[in-house]
């Protein structure tokens, strides 16, 4: 006999040194998280995340030096009818002379009325670090709320960026607190119903909950050679809880299956690394193949998402091979204690003629259109799927606005007013100019054309106040002027706003300036500009990941048609979650059911994000089922037999996984923000048609009519299986009956 996989040696060891292993793994986790936190996170800068002519208008302004102090608005409209300018100026004056005395205010300036009389804006000037003004800003709101409580006959309302901030922060925060304690019950709750034990529920949690730690520490050291975002962590989350609830699920139940048929605890261990330990190497090394492809984006935010994806993917792998056989090995039969009664009779396993599991009545009756009328069952749900894929040809990408934001804040209701009576408060684009500081003048006078000439725009606001507002730095180089639309982020106006300021009106303006660069940035330029180099890039991450899984999978299973049909099937299942993205959230039907406003178009970074998410996590089930198919083949089953033998026997865990991270991705969808509702819909609607039409249906048909044909490779291929024969070589003596 060969030497046995690296996957068997590394449980056998652990097994036979439980107490080892554990601790081990305890010291590992332990030290990547306080080494994380002791280097410290290294995160992205602006430099880092400029993309298109957004990302270089940002660095030119950054290079002009500017500082930006934090600014805050008190404004004063009617409850109803025309605004009193006698009781608004004493309101003004009021809420000016209350202010004035709060720390963290800089300044306060005259009162500013609207175009049409009807509001007054109080402008303030914050001190302190621009970056933190949403956790100083709350004194400022209690002086404002005094002074609604002296003038009950006006609305006095605070708004500004760091209100907005500090209003939003609070209602996400809730929302994410609310999604973190319902995560972990639900997927306690559905691992209780899956194995009827909570010893054996609790040991997925707990290596999917170390995985994470050791991975946010190990991600805080890799974000000084990536830098990381404020989104690595929750990805982190979200990804591990994945994972590391899937792998442990197929070691778990394969274990307690070989116990079931009378193996000794160590050899129970043994087979399940053999198998299922084999299945998860494969389908992690799938995962994080995917998570690569988010490399070759040359995206800061996807690069930092990439890194923290692998690495915690790659230790809910090694865990998988070392903690959790040591856990079972110590456990033994424990692992099956306390059993939930009616549940526990529900989910035992059950062994029937021969040693082998006994069939379920449930998923044979599922099978049997797939295997009596193969090619029919494809036809109709392949078409079924496609159909459904189909919306995705008309998905728009855009980045959520302002308008997005949910409306159920004081501070976002004052927004509205605030851009309704002072529309250059709104949407508004940023053109930089950098040129030779002797040339500073014409620049400045180049701008001033410009804005006189937008303001006769109907595509564009004319400035408040005084006119435009010009910044210059102080080395005098670098330009920035500020031209607002009435016309909010995501709409059609806003669009051509921008196009027009880029394509005519500002070159025109700096025509002839020697040495002058310029670019036109801002939220509308963000949003176009990204859904641009999304488009420009998808493609090459496609193919990366496409071609590196066809040649795992084909290595894995000495099989090319296995592997082409695993990305064919991959593919169908990523079409499908799309199109019914663009179904929910690209039109109005679905609004109430789940509490949002339709922006027309799917989130600009999603479909990127959700290929490589669902690619790699599909595969994990692929692989799982694929190796039990083949199982049934090295059996001597014929191949209809083995496709039976593989899905009935492997969709207990396949289901249960597949509830887990649709329970837990369909908490997201109950958050307040559009791209979360997104995010968490996408995904849990990609799990679901995989485990289920995929897997139960598409992929036994097409098995079933492909035959023999499954397995067939090239001759350079061609080699020992990669799964294992029926029956393992017994154990070694000395081992016989160890625990």
């Amino acid at each position: 006999m060969g030497r046995r996989p690296v996957t068997v040696r590394l449980a056998r060891w652990s097994a036979e040194h439980p107490w080892r292993a554990i601790a081990l793994w305890v010291v590992f986790v332990a030290v990547c998280f306080v080494g994380g936190n002791a280097a410290g996170l290294n995160e992205a800068t602006d430099d880092d995340q400029a993309i298109g002519e957004m990302g270089r208008a940002q660095l030119i302004v950054d290079s002009g030096g500017f500082h930006e102090p934090a600014t805050e608005n008190v404004l004063i409209t009617p409850r109803s009818g025309k605004l009193d300018p006698a009781a608004a100026k004493a309101a003004a004056d009021d809420a000016a002379a209350r202010l004035r005395q709060v720390d963290g205010v800089t300044s306060v300036g005259a009162p500013m009325p609207s175009r049409d009389g009807n509001a007054l804006l109080v402008p303030i000037t914050m001190s302190g670090d621009p970056e933190t003004a949403a956790d100083r800003v709350q004194p400022l709101r209690d002086t404002t709320a005094k002074v609604q409580e002296a003038h009950p006959a006006l609305r006095v309302e605070q708004v500004g960026g760091p209100s907005i901030g500090k209003a939003l922060d609070d209602t996400l925060g809730k929302d994410f607190k609310r999604a973190e304690l319902l995560s972990l019950p639900v997927t306690l709750a559905i691992l209780i119903i899956a194995f009827g034990a909570l010893i054996a529920a609790g040991v997925p949690v707990l290596l999917a909950l170390s995985s994470v730690a050791a991975a946010m520490g190990l991600s805080t050291l890799a974000s000084h050679l990536v830098p990381a975002t404020d989104t690595t962590a929750s990805v982190i989350l979200l990804i591990g809880m994945a994972v590391g609830v899937d792998y442990s699920l197929f070691y778990v139940r394969r274990e307690r299956e070989e116990r079931a048929k009378g193996r000794s605890g160590l050899d129970a261990v043994e087979i399940a690394a053999e198998t299922s330990g084999h299945a998860v190497v494969v389908s992690g090394t799938a995962v994080i193949i995917s998570m690569a492809g988010l490399l070759l984006a040359q995206d800061a935010i996807f690069s930092s998402l990439a890194v923290g994806s692998i690495l915690v993917v790659a230790v809910a792998v090694i865990g998988s091979l070392t903690v959790l056989p040591a856990l079972l090995a110590k456990l033994g039969r424990w692992v099956d204690r306390p059993r939930v009664p009616l549940l526990w009779r529900l989910t035992a396993p059950r062994v029937g003629r021969h040693g082998q599991p006994a069939r379920p009545r449930f998923w044979p009756a599922v099978l049997k259109p797939a295997l009596r009328a193969p090619l029919a069952t494809l036809v109709v749900s392949v078409g079924l799927l496609l159909a459904l894929a189909a919306p995705a040809l008309g998905m728009k990408l855009k980045f959520p606005g302002m308008e997005d934001v949910p409306r159920t804040t004081a501070a976002m209701q004052a927004y509205d007013r605030l851009t309704a009576a002072f529309p250059s408060n709104g949407t508004s684009h940023t053109v930089a100019v950098r040129a030779p500081a002797d040339q500073a003048d014409r620049v400045k006078a180049a701008l001033t054309a410009l804005a006189g000439r937008a303001a006769t725009d109907p595509l564009f606001a004319p400035a408040e106040g005084d006119g435009p507002k010009i910044k210059v730095s102080e080395d005098r180089r670098v330009s920035v002027l500020e031209v607002a639309t009435p016309y909010a982020s995501r709409t059609d106006e806003a669009s051509r706003s921008l196009h027009e300021l880029r394509q005519d009106l500002v070159p025109a303006a700096l025509d002839g300036i020697p040495g002058v660069e310029y670019a036109v940035g801002g939220g509308v330029a963000a949003s176009e500009d990204y859904a641009d180099h999304i488009w420009a890039k998808l493609p090459l991450v496609a193919a990366f990941v496409l071609a590196l899984t066809f040649l795992v999978m084909a290595w894995t299973f000495r099989s090319v048609v296995v592997a082409l049909t695993s990305i064919l099937l991959n593919l169908l299942s990523a079409g499908a979650a799309y199109g019914l993205l663009v179904l929910v959230f690209q039109g109005t039907w679905a609004e109430g059911l789940l509490g949002f406003t339709s922006m027309d178009a799917i989130v600009t970074w999603l479909p990127m994000f959700l290929f490589v998410v669902l690619f790699g996590l599909s595969m994990d089930y692929h692989v799982f089922v694929v190796s039990r198919i083949r199982e049934g083949i090295r059996q001597g089953m014929s191949n209809k037999d083995a496709v039976a033998y593989g899905i009935t026997s492997s969709a207990g865990v396949v289901t249960s996984a597949a509830i887990v991270m649709v329970g837990v991705f369909s908490i997201f969808a109950t958050l307040s923000t559009i791209d979360f509702k997104q995010l968490g819909i996408g995904l849990a609607a990609a799990i679901l048609l995989d485990a289920t039409i995929i897997r139960a249906v598409v992929l036994p048909s097409l098995m079933t009519l492909l035959g023999d044909a499954n397995w067939w490779a090239p001759r350079f291929l061609r080699g020992r299986a990669a799964t294992p024969p029926a029956e393992p070589p017994a154990p070694a003596p000395e081992l016989v009956g160890a625990r």
